[in-house]
């Protein structure tokens, strides 16, 4: 059975109109100010940019590994995931209070050490995913 359409003058499923808003709430934290705040707290000056031309530009503390890398390689980051792996879904006001937190709850961290966050927190959701499955 097709699952049935009520959103958007009945084009959309719940799911995708789902998709849609956590789209843009993701894409409007990207300007969320505590982000910036959280880069800035983790520069640690100037180095040569292999990527520009060896331009001098701000280099920033990772995290997690304590490198120093420059802003092509650095992500601001949850500390604790916006969808808790263990929970699931839990709604949009859980979704948004956890989407924009505040600085303390970000982190400046390189692409390595984000990597190896998120795909732990997959594989923990992935695990509760069938857990559940088999209960």
């Amino acid at each position: 059975m097709k699952p049935k359409k009520t959103r958007n003058n009945k084009r959309w499923t719940e799911a995708r109109w789902r998709g849609f808003v956590v789209s843009a709430l993701r894409a409007a934290s990207r300007r969320w100010p505590p982000k910036s705040d959280v880069l800035k707290s983790a520069k640690v000056g100037l180095v040569k940019s292999k990527h520009f031309k060896d331009r001098m530009v701000n280099a920033y503390r990772c995290a997690m590994c304590l490198n120093a890398f420059t802003h092509v390689n650095i992500r601001v980051d949850h500390k604790r995931p916006v969808v808790d792996p263990t929970k699931g879904w839990q709604g949009f006001d859980k979704f948004i209070e956890r989407l924009f937190c505040e600085a303390e709850g970000l982190q400046a961290v390189c692409k390595a050490c984000h990597k190896t966050k998120t795909d732990d927190e997959r594989k923990q959701r992935n695990e509760q995913r069938r857990s559940a499955k088999e209960k």
